[in-house]
């Protein structure tokens, strides 16, 4: 039996499996992220809701030759078990211990388990290298999405809208005075970087005072940022950036507040390149994806778990805390209105969750300055 809201997989994995094949693969993960670590994804980078029918947002997939497997948490195994066909086995754990000694019996000793580095962390990467160590079994990163490849023309196509500038009003300081705290923080680190790399989307939209709607319910687009003492590279999709933006990004052209526009694709190449030189690169783990990281050198490498990007960011400034308590306030007052409104209709039996949802997110859409929610409405259970 077969809830009809499952997703028909035969094909997509046979796809898979010729892939792998060619490319003498045993076992290939495909992870439920993208290459900036981001919680919530684009429908571009769905490749493992594409390939199994789930669609949560936490989860990973295991494929060989033969069998096929998802780990994914408590929240989602009714959801796993309505969308996925026969073809998937449900682990009801995320741990990769579980996912390693799962392959270890699935894939033979000489086998090759294989994973594309740019949606893996660096954390993440290091445990399955753990899981896999001295196994028999290699550890192989594969720079060709095989899921991508067998996906082809399907795959929705890359995101288009527009890159913006927030307005002025909106913004706690000018994106050059927050460069100009970054690089203070680089000097009078004790290791001196050189040199700060950016990868999580919130951290360069932050940084330039710059949105998009590249994923939904947040305002970021995709890019990479490197940051050094004299000079500033964004990586991005320049094509798509409104002319104010670019304007504001080039103001200080020449000189060490102007903003190099490069190619999104062109980032690896430009970081391994700068990493031949006298150099020190900073950097946040829990952002930076192993693909990334492994081209540069260890010895010329500062870690930690959050970029300094990631940390001025977190502590807000009296203009920022005022426009969150102005926020909130507008906020309250849609949620005055819902409550007044269930009041009134829920004794008529006319509403369920679902027009509820649709309901507050009209009432916070009128509000001032609403570009949106944050995530899609939680209104009611049951």
């Amino acid at each position: 039996y077969l809830p009809p809201t499952a997703t028909e997989t035969t094909a997509r994995l046979a796809a898979l499996r010729g892939a792998m094949q060619t490319h003498g693969v045993d076992a290939y993960v495909v992870p439920a992220t993208d290459a900036h670590m981001s919680e919530y994804i684009s429908e571009r980078d769905a490749r493992l809701g594409w390939l199994s029918g789930f669609t949560g947002s936490a989860g990973t997939a295991v494929v060989t030759l033969h069998k096929a497997a998802l780990w994914t948490d408590s929240r989602y195994w009714t959801q796993a078990e309505r969308q996925m066909d026969c073809n998937w086995e449900l682990q009801k754990t995320t741990w990769i211990e579980s996912i390693g000694l799962w392959i270890l019996e699935a894939v033979p000793a000489g086998g090759n388990v294989s994973l594309d580095p740019f949606l893996f962390s660096i954390d993440t990467w290091s445990s399955y290298s753990e899981a896999l160590h001295g196994s028999g079994r290699t550890l192989l990163p594969m720079e060709t999405n095989l899921v991508d490849q067998v996906w082809t023309d399907q795959r929705p196509p890359p995101a288009s809208s527009k890159i913006y500038s927030l307005p002025a009003e909106f913004t706690g300081s000018t994106w050059q005075e927050k460069v100009m705290g970054i690089r203070q923080q680089m000097e009078q680190h004790v290791r001196s970087p050189t040199a700060v790399l950016l990868s999580g989307l919130e951290e360069t939209a932050w940084l330039f005072n710059l949105r998009g709607d590249d994923i939904p319910y947040n305002p970021v687009f995709y890019s990479y940022t490197l940051l050094t003492s004299t000079s500033i590279r964004l990586f991005v999709d320049g094509t798509r950036l409104t002319a104010e933006a670019e304007q504001s990004l080039q103001e200080g052209c020449p000189g060490p507040l102007c903003v190099e526009l490069q190619e999104y694709g062109q980032v690896r190449e430009h970081v391994r390149a700068y990493a031949q030189g006298n150099v020190t690169i900073w950097l946040g783990t829990e952002y930076t994806t192993y693909g990334l990281y492994g081209v540069i050198p260890q010895e010329k490498l500062l870690e930690d778990s959050y970029s300094p990007v990631m940390t001025a960011k977190a502590v807000k400034n009296a203009k920022e805390q005022e426009l969150l308590r102005a926020a909130h306030v507008r906020d309250a007052v849609a949620v005055i209105q819902y409550l007044l409104w269930l009041e009134k209709m829920v004794p008529q039996g006319l509403v369920d969750e679902f027009s509820g949802a649709r309901h507050v997110d009209a009432l916070r859409q009128a509000q001032e300055h609403s570009r949106g929610p944050s995530f899609e409405s939680i209104s009611a259970s049951g």
